[in-house]
């Protein structure tokens, strides 16, 4: 069975709350439900955890090599900022698909460029929720692809 870190970064523990006209009315444990059961129909297992703490989702990235086999990676804010992440997902050796609930290309300027998503396999935005649904279905085919 297929072990995948579902990774959410800073202030999306607030979903559901913060700026739902840009982020959506689900909260981020209605979204780790709903992967869940989607985890559930394709056979494999998530584990899903959130940081607000550059560090701490490094060290999470550093740990999803030994017991994973694939990250579904929303870094928020430390998309446009953190050479860290970067680096990080670039050195470990499973594939990391990137996601985003809005679309940053749609959004302020800043938002436009993804320091984290030339380290990834691939990277979806803009697709509310169901961007991190359509993530996990991406890693999964990923991975089904590496073993043929």
């Amino acid at each position: 069975m297929k072990k995948i870190l579902v990774l959410h970064g800073p202030n999306l523990n607030l979903l559901g709350e913060r700026e739902p006209g840009i982020y959506g009315s689900l909260s981020l444990k209605g979204i780790n439900n709903l992967l869940e059961e989607e985890a559930a129909q394709l056979d494999v297992t998530l584990t899903c955890e959130q940081s607000n703490s550059e560090g701490e989702l490094i060290d999470a990235l550093h740990r999803a090599q030994i017991g994973q086999n694939g990250v579904v990676f929303n870094p928020a804010g430390y998309t446009h900022t953190s050479v860290a992440l970067r680096d990080a997902i670039a050195a470990i050796q499973i594939p990391v698909v990137e996601v985003h609930l809005s679309n940053i290309h749609s959004r302020e300027s800043f938002r436009h460029t993804s320091l984290t998503a030339g380290a990834c396999a691939g990277m979806l935005c803009g697709f509310g929720w169901k961007s991190y649904l359509y993530g996990l279905h991406a890693i999964v085919e990923l991975l089904e692809e590496r073993i043929v």
